[in-house]
């Protein structure tokens, strides 16, 4: 990875920590503008609460190259620039956290050509001195987690489970994979997974947890595996990271989540939490997991309490998570936030133990609320946009990250009586040049006379009548509310002249478990209807909006919508746009990777499925005739290529005006900066092509 130019480190630490404002030279923001834009990841706040670190990725403007660098803020200081620290040349810094004493902030780094562990000193002035290696190890490390003591820390990876160490030597044990018996190429499976989201599985390899001595700053001894006989992932896969893992107060037990590995892990949504102390390293399941999902553990500060997050129904992946809580002298737990109808995606102990910060989704925003413990009483804290990376303060204020639809995160203080301030503004020199959007929230009467929510998203002053870019979301339990998105992101559609209209269809997030729980087995029913009434209130609320000129995008389950509505809404839309899209039902049922997915929300297998070609879109393709074009990843195994494949063959052969875009090097997202730019200039030229020459003619 190439070094972060001296340039635009000055550019980040001339920027002051204020609220962005349009300029007179504002332009239209473009593709390569999302693909380049600054992206702040991970923070961390220092014991004496002086500090935070946090990182933040580049994008180089001409290669496309990201790299991750370490910068730090001083939080007694008002008005003050961060500062960049742990600048090794050619690495990437990320994942920071400070030791328990405040004198050191560890990360990982690829400095040393693998994903190892490093610290920098930490003074009243700030970092001090260069980096220092605290880990050498045989294999990546994927993530770490500090003792609250200090001498400890976890750390984790893929660690074949015949290897005792971190990582392996061939003659040691290797990588454990089992799928190679050689003497060819050829890979042997006798279970599912065979592979999953985006790489073909290595039988015997698990994301495993590992515990060291820290002496001297450094990683002591060989380290103890925390699995003992289980065999599985944790933090689980793909997406599982440190959240999923709690060290108790004493630095004596740890808490992890892990999802077994057997044969019915594909259908299974049966994540475990279990306890492990390092005096006698064999773990134990807690009391009250479920037979779905239990995670996000966390212990309190007082050490008198584990919370965590479950969910009820098995084969459930969106089920409500509700948040559970087990003192020490208790053989059950209680449940929390039974009577809260949100779903918690996130949990964080206040210092004084009384109370729990969460996240979860309302009403297109994904908001912070405060949860007491005694009485399960919750509040909510922030307001519009979407916040992460909470960290609440001794004071009872607290650190946190939020994003819009106008900007990417940055990094906030919430005051205890609830004034907000904005710390960093790592993108407003950026986002000064770029003109806004105007974004207005919306409600109408969806499918059975059910409140539903939309957006409206317009270029700021825009004159004259827009065409419309009719967004549908993916999930389908998701939103795209108000919130920045690398990928699908509205304020870059409507800056190219378009009003951006989106949905909360029955089946979205937010509103409730019965609203999210409305798609079940009526994938192409209630939320088609609740679009079609959403289009008609959009019209009718902004007069600006051309109802004449239109496209429908959509990914994923809203790739699905799309192939649904080319043969259910045929008339409506000059063109479609179809990413990852499910064409037909029957040959997804047996090419995805998670089943448990397709299976609850069609009804079981597909030969137990009462009306199994009810929803499917392949049914329907006698009246297709919109010009469609595809888009698809190569690497995605959740939705596989050939879904998009399939209906660009049938487009071709019926004459359809149809386009197919595929990436080689991609998943089920497009990721990587030079794909997206290309992704967004065809989307662009795709719509123009259909909407805005239609309007000379």
């Amino acid at each position: 990875m190439k070094k972060i130019s001296k340039a635009s480190c000055i550019a980040l630490l001339m920027t002051a920590p204020l609220l962005f404002t349009s300029i007179a030279s504002a332009r239209p923001m473009n593709a390569q503008d999302l693909a380049t834009l600054k992206r702040v990841g991970s923070v961390a706040v220092s014991p004496n609460e002086k500090w935070t670190a946090f990182a933040v990725t580049e994008t180089n403007p001409e290669s496309y190259e990201r790299s991750t660098a370490l910068y730090m803020l001083d939080l007694t200081k008002n008005s003050i620039a961060p500062v960049r620290i742990a600048d090794k040349a050619g690495a990437s810094e990320h994942s920071p956290a400070f030791s328990a004493d405040g004198k050191r902030l560890y990360f990982l780094s690829d400095a040393s050509e693998s994903e190892q562990l490093w610290f920098i000193d930490i003074t009243e002035q700030g970092a001090t001195g260069g980096s220092v290696q605290a880990s050498n190890l045989k294999a990546d490390i994927a993530g770490f987690k500090l003792s609250p003591k200090g001498d400890k820390v976890a750390i984790w990876g893929d660690i074949s489970k015949n290897c005792p160490t971190f990582g392996c030597d061939e003659a040691d044990g290797g990588d454990g994979n089992r799928a190679l018996p050689g003497p060819g190429t050829g890979r042997e499976y006798d279970e599912l997974f065979v592979r999953h989201w985006s790489s073909w599985e290595t039988p015997g390899n698990y994301s495993r947890i590992f515990a060291f001595d820290i002496q001297d700053g450094k990683l002591a001894g060989q380290g103890n595996a925390l699995d003992g006989d289980l065999v599985g992932d944790s933090p689980t896969k793909p997406f599982g990271g440190g959240e999923e893992i709690s060290w108790s107060p004493s630095g004596s037990e740890l808490a992890f989540t892990l999802r077994k590995a057997d044969r019915n892990e594909p259908k299974s949504t049966d994540l475990n939490i279990y306890g492990v102390g390092l005096s006698d390293p064999e773990p134990k399941t807690i009391p009250g997991n479920g037979r779905a999902t239990d995670n996000l553990p966390a212990f309190s500060p007082d050490d008198q309490w584990l919370a965590w997050a479950a969910m009820e129904r098995p084969g459930y992946e969106s089920d409500r998570m509700v948040v559970k809580l087990l003192s020490k002298d208790q053989k059950e737990p209680r449940v929390l936030t039974g009577d809260w109808d949100r779903s918690v995606s996130s949990i964080t102990w206040t210092p004084d133990s009384k109370a729990l910060i969460v996240t979860a989704s309302e009403v297109l925003d994904y908001a912070a609320f405060r949860v007491d413990i005694d009485n399960g009483k919750v509040e909510r804290l922030t307001g519009k946009g979407s916040v992460g990376n909470i960290t609440p303060l001794k004071d009872g204020s607290m650190i946190f990250t939020k994003k819009s639809l106008q900007a990417p995160d940055d990094i906030y203080r919430r005051a205890v009586d609830g004034t907000v301030t904005q710390l960093t503004n790592i993108n407003g020199n950026a986002l000064a040049e770029i003109d806004e959007v105007t974004v207005e929230r919306f409600n109408f009467k969806g499918a059975e006379g059910t409140k539903v929510w939309g957006q409206i998203i317009k270029p700021e002053g825009a004159k004259g009548k827009l065409p419309m870019a009719f967004l549908v979301h993916g999930g389908p339990q998701g939103s795209f509310g108000d919130s920045w998105s690398t990928r699908w992101n509205p304020k870059v559609m409507a800056s190219q002249g378009y009003a951006v209209v989106t949905i909360d269809f029955h089946g979205s997030a937010g509103y409730g478990q019965e609203f999210m729980d409305s798609i079940n087995q009526d994938w192409g029913g209630k939320p088609l209807e609740d679009l079609k009434l959403g289009h008609e209130a959009a019209l009718k609320i902004d007069k600006q909006i051309d109802g004449e000129r239109s496209c429908a995008l959509g990914a994923s389950y809203g790739g699905y919508m799309m192939n649904w509505i080319a043969g259910q809404w045929p008339d409506q839309f000059d063109c479609i746009i179809n990413h990852a899209g499910i064409f037909d039902l029957r040959s997804f049922a047996f090419s995805t990777e998670e089943l448990w997915f397709d299976q609850w929300d069609h009804g079981g297998p597909w030969w137990e499925r009462p009306d199994p070609e009810k929803w499917n879109p392949i049914q329907h393709i006698d009246k297709w005739k919109t010009p469609t074009l595809f888009i698809h990843g190569e690497k995605d195994f959740r939705i596989p290529y050939t879904q998009s494949l399939m209906p660009f063959t049938y487009a071709q052969e019926r004459n359809i005006p149809s386009k197919l875009l595929i990436f080689p090097d991609e998943n089920h997202w497009v990721l990587k900066g030079k794909n997206s730019v290309q992704w967004h200039n065809t989307v662009f030229d795709w719509m123009a092509r259909w909407t805005k020459e239609a309007e000379s003619e």
